[in-house]
């Protein structure tokens, strides 16, 4: 697998067979990314389960947060790494643990040596990409913005 360059349909696979995600590094605080994650796919009808363990047993989003992954009682499809890019080992390898399909690591999160350990155990993995801004992407919704349409745009114009 090539991680510096993901095939749209790979990642529209992951984002489709997907309904339960496990978040990792989920926080409480409303203008973190992964809070805003959270709530933006819980829009889209998937089931975020937050995990942070020093927000253990508390409730975000509708969600009762846990303090790790193999504390979750329901299967998860994918890992959502919210925490640095060596944290992602540990995390991974909790994935891999507990049957988890996907390993998808956020932004600025990547670690190959874990995606090595994940894809050897047969799970897929994404890394340095928020599903997010992939799942609006690929629906379209940027567009709705004016991205991809030329009307907003950082050049210039010429007169």
């Amino acid at each position: 697998m090539n991680h510096d360059d993901y095939d749209d349909d790979y990642i529209r696979d992951i984002l489709k067979e997907t309904r339960t995600i496990g978040l990792v590094g989920a926080s409480a605080n409303w203008n973190r990314p992964s809070y805003f994650a959270m709530k933006y796919l819980q829009a889209k009808k998937f089931r975020v389960i937050p995990v942070n363990p020093g927000l253990a047993g508390q409730t975000l989003l509708g969600e009762t947060v846990h303090a790790s992954l193999d504390a979750i009682d329901t299967p998860i499809d994918m890992v959502d790494i919210f925490r640095n890019s060596e944290a992602a080992g540990s995390v991974t390898d909790d994935a891999i643990a507990i049957g988890a399909k996907v390993v998808w690591m956020q932004l600025n999160v990547r670690n190959d040596d874990a995606a090595k350990n994940a894809e050897a155990a047969g799970l897929k993995v994404v890394m340095n990409r928020c599903p997010k801004i992939e799942y609006a992407r690929l629906s379209g919704e940027l567009s709705w913005n004016g991205f991809n349409s030329k009307v907003i745009t950082s050049k210039r114009r010429r007169m």
